[in-house]
């Protein structure tokens, strides 16, 4: 299975992609950022972000597209870019018709270090060793993207196959 982490953000927004099975170790595809201005029109931010998005659904091809899942913090506004950036990404992947799976911060640093409660360098240590390389991808929002791939490859894709055999069973008692 191939992933597309998506770490949300206005200025920059994380993209990371990762290819593996649940039980075997991940393999990183790509990772960067898409980034944009400050000094930008708010509506060009956002059109960069959703082309950037786009470029990066046609040249890796995913199978799915994990996105960190948004949380209320102290900044509003900074919050409120977040959400614009994750919904852009929802966008692009139901427009490439591609399944979305959202991931809270927590459970992204309990899948990758063990601790839900683990800072960005620990998070970024481990992405790094998962995979092999010899430091962090960079910026912090590329790692934190990656993670996002890795923590859905890990979690989701073992919820997806419950989930379908569940909905299998049932078809089969519906049917019988």
């Amino acid at each position: 299975m191939r992933v597309l982490g998506v770490d949300p953000g206005l200025t920059r927004c994380g993209v990371g992609v990762v290819e593996g099975e649940p039980g075997r170790p991940p393999k990183l595809v790509a990772v960067g950022v898409v980034t944009t201005a400050s000094t930008m029109d708010h509506p060009q931010r956002l059109l960069r972000i959703e082309t950037g998005l786009s470029e990066w659904v046609a040249e890796y091809a995913p199978d799915v597209v994990a996105v960190e899942r948004v949380f209320a913090d102290q900044n509003v506004l900074s919050v409120i870019g977040t959400a614009q950036a994750a919904g852009l990404a929802m966008l692009v992947a139901a427009r490439a018709g591609l399944p979305v799976h959202t991931h809270t911060p927590t459970e992204v640093k309990a899948a990758i270090t063990g601790s839900g409660r683990a800072d960005k360098a620990q998070v970024g240590h481990m992405v790094a060793r998962l995979l092999k390389l010899t430091e962090p991808p960079k910026p912090a929002d590329a790692a934190d993207a990656v993670a996002l791939a890795i923590c859905h490859l890990w979690r989701g894709a073992a919820t997806d196959r419950i989930a379908a055999a569940v909905a299998k069973q049932a078809a089969a008692r519906a049917t019988a």
